[in-house]
């Protein structure tokens, strides 16, 4: 595996090649990344990931100078995956001058949800990505579906601006317990892993409610949000919104048996987690 932290020598080595397959990380990776690498060779080649830790996606009181870095280990599990190149620029070959064009996603999606909750988050993710995009070159690209909001984006902000990339959904990786697979899972204590499975259990009882045909979206994220809370999790949300838009559904929407999905965020001490589920 060929590691590259410059832009030039990236073009360069990746020259003429026409099917890459491209996995964006911040690195920290974890058995739900691999999956990504696995995926993404099954649609292209060569795979080429990379590790940016992107300091525009954060806000001012996030955990940017503490988010995990394991370089060392995440280039010995990309080496077992086969990848290619692994892109890991620094801040200054990334951003040699200040970053002053940016993509601003459509407030009706990127200021919902997450973007109410971490303003300016969709903003960095879209422009980091979009200049990965313009590094790599890449065919595909892959995502996973636990960043739900986040793929939307992605996808729509490829297809507006006619990007040549294939964007490719990975299913949400678990742990045994059901736990969605995260980088910021390191900073859960014995007792809150423990609880943690409790964000999915929440996510499939509010599923399993709709397609028994409770139909009332506000009661059921209401109480939702409120056994969360008596568990000692500080909810941020609970939505079900539809699969299409992400936007709450209609009485018409419901009846018609619109695709929806049920999202959250959640607390649990100083660690947020995010998760979802299709309904």
């Amino acid at each position: 595996m060929k590691i590259i932290s410059s832009i030039d020598e990236l073009r360069d080595q990746l020259r003429g090649q026409l099917r890459t397959a491209f996995v964006p990380t911040m690195g920290n990776l974890h058995e739900g990344h691999l999956s990504l690498m696995r995926l993404a060779r099954r649609h292209g080649d060569p795979v080429v990931a990379s590790i940016f830790v992107n300091r525009l996606q954060f806000g001012p009181n996030e955990d940017f100078e503490k988010y995990p870095r394991t370089f060392a280990d995440d280039i010995e599990k990309l080496e077992k995956e086969g990848v290619y190149v692994l892109f890991a620029p620094t801040e200054r070959d990334l951003y040699p001058e200040p970053q002053e064009f940016r993509v601003q996603p459509p407030s009706d999606l990127g200021n919902i949800l997450e973007g109410e909750f971490r303003p300016g988050f969709f903003n960095g993710v879209t422009t980091v990505v979009l200049k990965l995009f313009s590094c790599v070159q890449p065919s595909v690209a892959v995502f996973g579906k636990k960043d739900y909001q986040q793929l939307m984006i992605i996808r729509n902000m490829t297809r507006q601006f006619a990007l040549p990339t294939e964007i490719i959904a990975a299913e949400t990786w678990r742990a045994d317990d059901g736990l969605a697979l995260s980088s910021r899972n390191t900073y859960l204590s014995v007792s809150e892993r423990s609880e943690a499975p409790t964000l999915y259990a929440e996510l499939q009882a509010v599923a399993q409610a709709v397609r028994d045909g409770n139909l009332d979206v506000s009661m059921l994220e209401k109480k939702s949000m409120q056994k969360l809370a008596s568990r000692g999790w500080n909810p941020d949300y609970v939505s079900i919104r539809k699969r299409s838009d992400l936007q709450p559904p209609t009485a018409d929407d419901l009846a018609q048996n619109e695709p929806l999905i049920v999202l959250t965020a959640a607390k649990l001490g100083v660690t947020r987690l995010i998760d979802n589920l299709e309904i």
